[in-house]
């Protein structure tokens, strides 16, 4: 369970997490040495993952997003999202509920390398079929997510 404190630090560190230690506690009105253990229990409990630098896509040269709907074999799901995650390109694999049972987000280059990562999908044993969509623009990213 997370504290006033802990979703403090959760934020700023959505925000920024180059920030020092030293800089990052006297924002929070913390002792370097609190916030520091603070973190590693988040960090232990799996509240924070990581940490590293938001990267926009389409500036690194990965104009074509999508996100594919993919509808795979009873009992094989785990399997196939596991494959599905391998490919190059896939950002983000979710198991959802409705119509599909997973959901990836993926990013090539140009049309064609866009084109053979879709194809890829169907290529994998258990998947029955996909639904894809262009993504056109980001209004949002996931790394915008505020914490409260």
């Amino acid at each position: 369970m997370l504290d006033k404190t802990d979703v403090e630090i959760i934020s700023q560190l959505s925000k920024s997490c180059r920030d020092s230690y030293r800089e990052l506690a006297k924002r929070l009105r913390l002792h370097p040495t609190t916030l520091m253990s603070r973190m590693k229990r988040l960090e232990k409990a799996g509240a924070i993952r990581g940490y590293g630098a938001h990267l926009d896509l389409p500036l690194l040269g990965y104009e074509f997003m999508g996100l594919v709907q993919i509808k795979i074999a009873k009992g094989k799901l785990l399997e196939a999202q596991e494959r599905i995650s391998r490919l190059r390109g896939v950002v983000a694999v979710y198991d959802v509920t409705g119509e599909y049972d997973s959901v990836a987000i993926i990013a090539a280059r140009n049309r064609e390398a866009f084109s053979n990562l879709i194809k890829s999908f169907l290529a994998i044993p258990y998947v029955e079929h996909t639904n894809t969509q262009v993504i056109l623009k980001t209004v949002k990213d996931a790394w915008q997510f505020e914490v409260v």
